[in-house]
């Protein structure tokens, strides 16, 4: 299978201006300027995109989903529904992490490893984290080194729970060795071995983290935290974590309005503008969904609505609000659910639109809504 999107302005998340693109079958072959590529005509089962007036960006990373659902802390009738490919790929999300959540007995690694695989099967690409809130992690194989070595769909573990009234209050030793253990792992197989942390509401915050960088020799490389913009005081200390070095991931909303007014959430696009102000290294932050995790909705006089899902659609939404009421540049606010979370995570092939990437693209309109998804190469969703 052959594309060839014509005239496209293209932001690779760099400003790269008019382009024309040729994919064959699930790779990008060539990224040159407009009008330059001669004989694409002789391609058999050529596709020709017109992309004028376009933009053409990476396919989106979502790397912090519960795809086999979340939620179930009210008891068992608000468990969340399963992710679908449809659902993700329509929000131009071609690249998803799993992971699991509260729950790690009603959903346990084999469901997790299997319908990871069955996502890559369907098209997109898929990967996973080992483990869910608790400590001890309850892994595939006998360990975390061995669930990361040996399972191609493995990239981690997560996500361990901190700071939250959820979470197994590990101590220091025991999370210092699940960090170490991840660590191994990534190390011995080439992957990144990152440890995918939920922080929750506390004040320990992050404390956790910055002891085991300061009092053990795994870096800061290897933690990917995440709801650092789930209330102020947390937010402040993940500017500062950020500053030394450390990469950050921010949740998006696909009600912004409600969780920044009712919950004290730092409103990502804010968020995303303080930091930079501050002198946050802008490759350090990603945006994730926390899609299908249950979202509790309060009234102001906190009394309990009723029982929201997170939606990778928020991911599109946020950086549409970085542009429009921040004033961030496009190319970075995209990097952020693009070539970000690739780096950070090693998803070799991943996140840029370069000659030998793989072909997962979103062609998008001028209002930056979504006009085509491509994911492999093949398209999987059109408005």
């Amino acid at each position: 299978m052959v594309k060839f999107i014509q005239n496209i302005d293209v932001y690779a998340p760099q400003h790269l201006g008019q382009k024309d693109v040729l994919t064959v079958n699930d790779k990008i072959v060539k990224v040159t300027d407009a009008g330059t590529i001669q004989g694409v005509t002789l391609f058999p089962e050529l596709e020709i995109v017109d992309g004028t007036g376009k933009i053409l960006t990476p396919g989106f990373i979502d790397c912090h989903v519960h795809v086999l659902g979340g939620g179930g802390e009210g008891g068992f009738a608000n468990r969340t529904p399963e992710a679908t490919m449809e659902g993700l790929t329509k929000f131009g999300v071609t690249t998803v992490v799993g992971c699991l959540g509260t729950d790690g007995i009603g959903r346990d690694m084999c469901a997790l490893v299997a319908k990871t695989k069955g996502l890559n099967e369907q098209g997109m690409t898929a990967y996973c984290y080992t483990g869910s809130y608790q400590i001890p992690v309850r892994t595939l194989t006998d360990s975390i080194t061995k669930d990361i070595m040996m399972i191609q769909e493995i990239i981690g573990t997560g996500e361990i729970a901190i700071s939250d009234h959820r979470s197994s209050q590990p101590t220091f030793e025991e999370f210092a060795r699940v960090a170490a253990d991840t660590r191994l792992g990534g190390v011995l197989s080439g992957k990144a071995g990152i440890i995918n942390v939920h922080l929750g509401d506390s004040l320990r915050c992050m404390d956790l983290i910055e002891r085991v960088i300061d009092e053990t020799e795994i870096p800061a490389s290897q933690f990917l935290p995440t709801h650092v913009n789930r209330n102020e005081m947390l937010f402040r200390k993940a500017i500062t974590y950020a500053l030394k070095g450390g990469a950050v991931d921010f949740t998006g909303n696909e009600d912004i309005d409600y969780w920044e007014t009712i919950c004290d959430e730092v409103r990502v696009c804010n968020g995303m503008k303080r930091m930079l102000d501050a002198g946050v290294n802008p490759n350090r932050i990603t945006i994730s969904s926390d899609g299908q995790g249950s979202l509790p909705i309060y009234n102001k006089q906190g009394e309990f609505l009723g029982m929201g899902v997170g939606q990778s659609s928020c991911l599109l939404k946020e950086v549409k609000e970085c542009v429009e009421r921040a004033d961030i540049p496009l190319e970075i606010a995209l990097s952020a659910i693009t070539s970000n979370p690739a780096e950070t995570l090693n998803l070799k092939g991943k996140g840029k639109i370069e000659e030998g990437n793989d072909a997962d693209l979103c062609i998008l309109d001028q209002k930056l809504q979504i006009t085509e998804v491509i994911a492999k190469g093949k398209t999987v969703y059109t408005k």
